[in-house]
């Protein structure tokens, strides 16, 4: 077992979701209580990196943020920060491919509420804010819960886009899904078998009792 990568891949799953909730958030309500004419292309842009290969996704990222691209150059100039191929570029990686899992069901929880509880609240003197803490967030909660382990999940099992940005720098970029790729180029078919074993019962474990809880959460409201 590759605990090193193990680690690794909790602190950008975690790093990740601390990022993107409160951004996704705010674009999913948004998204759903706003409508407006190019609002199909800003969903399009949205789904994009889930039906983009991730090579794809990874190779436009690494043109954009590496050290020859203007804002790689920038960043390396004014900050002395280099943008691929250590954490940082593997964070930003996976804020982009998750977009879609996180805002998705935002949107889709927020879309499901009811237009007159908004109304209602405000005619009876709450605010935007409280409406959204007391009503909306509560009522859209499932949704929520479902988009973050979704989120958490997909971030410790992508490969493709994070092998793009990161390569395999052990400590730094390799995570467990690109140790899991490393064990079976080196014939360790054990090593490998225990690290995707324990990612397939965890993504199981963690999506199952997000369901299950969404499930009561809903009962209950």
């Amino acid at each position: 077992m590759d605990w090193q990568a193990l680690i690794l891949s909790l602190e950008l799953a975690a790093a990740t979701l601390l990022v993107l909730l409160p951004v996704g958030l705010w674009l999913g309500r948004w998204l759903a209580y706003t409508g407006f004419a190019g609002k199909s292309w800003i969903e399009a842009m949205v789904v994009l990196p889930l039906v983009l290969p991730p090579t794809v996704l990874g190779y436009y990222l690494l043109v954009s943020l590496g050290g020859a691209s203007p804002v790689g150059r920038w960043m390396a100039d004014t900050f002395g920060v280099r943008l691929t191929f250590n954490f940082l570029g593997l964070l930003i990686a996976s804020i982009v491919f998750n977009i879609p899992f996180l805002v998705q069901p935002v949107q889709r929880a927020f879309e499901a509420i009811p237009r007159n509880l908004g109304e209602a609240a405000a005619v009876s003197g709450l605010s935007v804010w409280q409406t959204f803490w007391r009503i909306e967030l509560p009522l859209a909660w499932p949704g929520v819960l479902s988009a973050m382990v979704l989120t958490f999940v997909h971030t410790l099992g992508e490969f493709g886009v994070v092998l793009m940005i990161g390569g395999s720098i052990p400590g730094e970029t390799k995570t467990i899904a690109i140790s899991i790729y490393d064990r079976v180029q080196s014939f360790d078919f054990t090593g490998a078998h225990q690290m995707a074993l324990l990612l397939l019962v965890f993504s199981l474990v963690a999506v199952g009792a997000s369901f299950f809880a969404s499930a009561r959460l809903a009962v209950r409201r």
